[in-house]
């Protein structure tokens, strides 16, 4: 049997031919880059199965394939689109409330297949968030490459202009950051495309090990990149681009690249309007993605556009610069054989590039380059010897490197022979999938395939079918009077309901928890998660749940979580002891707010501790192990037992309860909830929201889940 292998791209405009590449922000080069990869491991002898999941999507401005559940990529490969989140094409920004409910349905669905896969690879930070959640539940190594990475883009928008709250509001720059940290942390291996990717961007995360990364340069398909021509393409590409141009003749500065900031094509018109020599010498053709009508563009690209059209009219270009409004993506390998023939350049001006495939593509057809001096371009041209660099955030810099690029005639037939016998020999597509399997069995520790779920006859506590948690700390400790005989009747027939199991969150310990529940006579918990999530006890056992906790211990140093966070004195203060855990640093705030929680986020990756903060009621942080949380413990007992999260019920109240909003589980919040949780009324349509308090509430969200039916 050979390798079984998850590859994880969602932002869901991927199918198996056609691709959309240009179209937004979302389908750029990694899209590609990851279809290509599953194509060619499922060739491979050694691979027997890979899946790449991606999101599913019912829109009418898209694609009916994107629709479609499997699509067969090639023998032995299959794209996989899972429903989450609302069913029209959302960009990637977008996702990050509805990713947990994927996590929950990728584990659901593996978890039903004979075997489980032997590895994850997940495709920038939505994948990695979601990776880690998954690699982490079922013991599945994991293998991260980010592609683009937060830190760096962020750096560059600010440099560029940008203020903090644009970041948020556009790119949701902290979830991406915090995902990136996430995925980094449960990461097996990363996949970087240069060294200077490694050494200069994921080493500014907390995250990152460097032992654990590996550096492998994406492959060109020589069947389509190549320097042959044949005269009906040429034809084809004339058609396409000569109605623009009044000296058609002339070499082409060419740009291939997404209408989108980061790629800094306003810059390469500005630097060729400014320039007399290269309005005399090139044309400049600009190849942005196919477009219809420009009000459906997003925001960013009808900006970028708009800059374009208005250097274009500034330096008086017309009868200079083609941009099509549409091109195949089967053509692309044509345009740059004609821009070869024509004797032009290949220019890459983005602000970050983290490897640049468009790069070695130009190269293995003849074209030679000028590019970023930033990331994948500087390995590129060490290895290639086919072009200059420029410092792209100078426009006299890539003015002069364009000029001195196109001056000489020889040195330009050097690099156009220099890159295609250099992509031939370092840059195939069949020695980048060999070097992929090659580390692949050589860092990752394989396990063997196994199911958590243990058959009911092995089982000394069942949880039955259905799980009700309450939490003692709020929902309960308040409950009295007729309130608290409200609640006993309602939970009268689980006393007799083999089927269903209630369960209990709290910060407290279990001693101290089976003491204050005695006194409110209800019926007796199957199941206590205790310490905020890192103790998971059965009955009236007092052993806790080891596999949890041989689960969450992983990294964990609470000693260093306390020095890490000593700082912080003028804002925390320790609880007292019989409050801490072994698994749990626990503090009271001197001023209540979520503004602490950056702050501690920081203290913890700059010293390097797994561990996550989790505020509740504005007031009390618990410091926990990275692996450890509330959700993680439900995930958990889930798992070890068989019990599909839909049949899990839970009440979210409190601040800090909103990641019982996240995923597949049920969740009721009652009307007397804390303000904070009301934003996720929208967001989370499956949450139901009570129109009474307390137990009140409850018991409308026992009739509205129909919890104790079917009994």
């Amino acid at each position: 049997m050979g390798f079984k292998l998850l590859h994880l791209n969602l932002h869901g405009l991927l199918r198996s031919h056609d691709l959309e590449l240009g179209r937004d922000a979302d389908t750029g080069g990694q899209t590609l880059y990851v279809l290509e990869l599953v194509r060619g491991l499922a060739l491979r002898q050694e691979v027997e199965q890979v899946d790449l999941v991606t999101r599913l999507i019912q829109d009418r401005r898209v694609s009916s394939d994107y629709a479609q559940p499997r699509e067969v990529v090639a023998p032995g490969a299959t794209i996989i689109r899972l429903p989450f989140g609302p069913k029209r094409y959302l960009r990637k920004e977008l996702l990050w409330p509805y990713l947990d409910d994927l996590a929950d349905l990728l584990v659901a669905q593996l978890q039903s297949q004979e075997t489980l896969p032997d590895w994850i690879h997940a495709h920038y930070a939505d994948a990695g968030y979601v990776g880690a959640l998954v690699s982490r539940r079922l013991e599945i190594p994991l293998v991260f490459t980010g592609h683009s990475l937060g830190r760096e883009k962020q750096r560059r928008l600010l440099a560029s202009g940008f203020d903090h709250e644009q970041l948020e509001n556009t790119y949701s720059i902290s979830r991406r950051i915090d995902a990136e940290e996430f995925a980094l942390a449960h990461a097996n291996m990363v996949i970087t495309s240069t060294r200077q990717e490694a050494d200069q961007q994921y080493s500014r995360y907390g995250r990152f090990a460097p032992d654990r990364v590996e550096v492998v340069p994406p492959g060109v398909d020589s069947s389509r990149f190549h320097s042959t021509q044949l005269n009906t393409e040429r034809k084809e590409i004339d058609a396409l681009l000569d109605p623009f141009l009044r000296k058609s003749s002339l070499p082409p500065l060419l740009a291939i690249a997404r209408a989108v900031r980061r790629k800094n094509i306003p810059a390469l018109v500005e630097a060729y309007g400014r320039s007399s020599v290269l309005r005399q010498r090139h044309n400049l053709v600009l190849v942005l993605g196919s477009r219809e009508d420009p009000r459906q563009l997003e925001k960013q690209q009808r900006e970028v556009f708009q800059q374009i059209f208005e250097l274009v009219d500034k330096y008086d270009l017309y009868g200079r610069v083609a941009y099509p409004k549409q091109h195949r993506r089967d053509q692309i390998p044509s345009i740059y054989r004609w821009a070869a023939h024509r004797r032009g350049l290949f220019v890459n001006p983005a602000l970050t590039e983290p490897f640049g495939l468009t790069l070695l593509e130009a190269a293995a057809c003849g074209l030679p380059i000028v590019a970023t001096d930033d990331g994948g371009p500087r390995d590129i041209l060490e290895r290639c010897s086919n072009g200059l660099l420029a410092d792209v955030t100078d426009l006299e810099s890539l003015q002069d490197s364009l000029e001195q690029a196109g001056a000489d005639e020889d040195q330009w037939h050097k690099w156009s022979d220099n890159g295609i016998e250099a992509v031939s020999r370092h840059f195939s597509w069949d020695a980048h999938v060999c070097n992929y399997l090659a580390l692949m069995q050589k860092r990752l520790d394989f396990v063997a395939p196994r199911k958590w779920s243990l058959a009911k006859n092995e089982l000394n506590h069942l949880l039955g079918d259905r799980l009700l948690l309450l939490d003692l700390d709020s929902s309960l400790d308040q409950s009295e009077g007729e309130s608290l005989t409200a609640l006993r009747n309602s939970l009268c027939p689980i006393a007799s309901d083999k089927k269903t199991v209630l369960g209990l969150f709290t910060g407290r310990s279990i001693h101290a928890a089976r003491q204050r529940y005695a006194e409110l006579h209800l019926p007796y918990p199957g199941v206590w998660i205790c310490r905020a999530g890192t103790e998971i006890y059965y009955g009236s056992e007092s052993q806790e749940d080891r596999f949890w906790e041989s689960s969450i211990g992983i990294d964990w140093n609470r000693q260093a979580v306390q020095m890490a966070l000593a700082d912080l004195k003028n804002y925390l203060v320790l609880q007292p002891e019989d409050q801490q855990g072994s698994y749990k640093v626990s503090y009271l705030l001197k001023e209540p707010g979520e503004g602490i929680l950056p702050l501690v986020r920081k203290r913890l990756r700059q010293h390097s501790q797994a561990a996550r903060p989790h505020l509740r009621c504005h007031w009390y942080l618990d410091v926990v192990p990275l692996r450890a949380s509330r959700t993680e413990a439900i995930r958990h007992l889930a798992l070890r037992w068989g019990l599909p999260l839909e049949q899990v019920f839970v009440i979210a109240s409190q601040q800090g309860d909103a990641e019982f909003l996240r995923g597949l589980t049920n969740a009721l919040v009652p009307s007397d909830h804390d303000p904070c949780l009301e934003g996720l009324r929208t967001s989370h349509q499956r949450v139901f929201f009570a129109s009474r308090a307390k137990d009140g509430g409850l018991i409308d969200g026992l009739n509205h889940y129909k919890f104790f039916a079917n009994r």
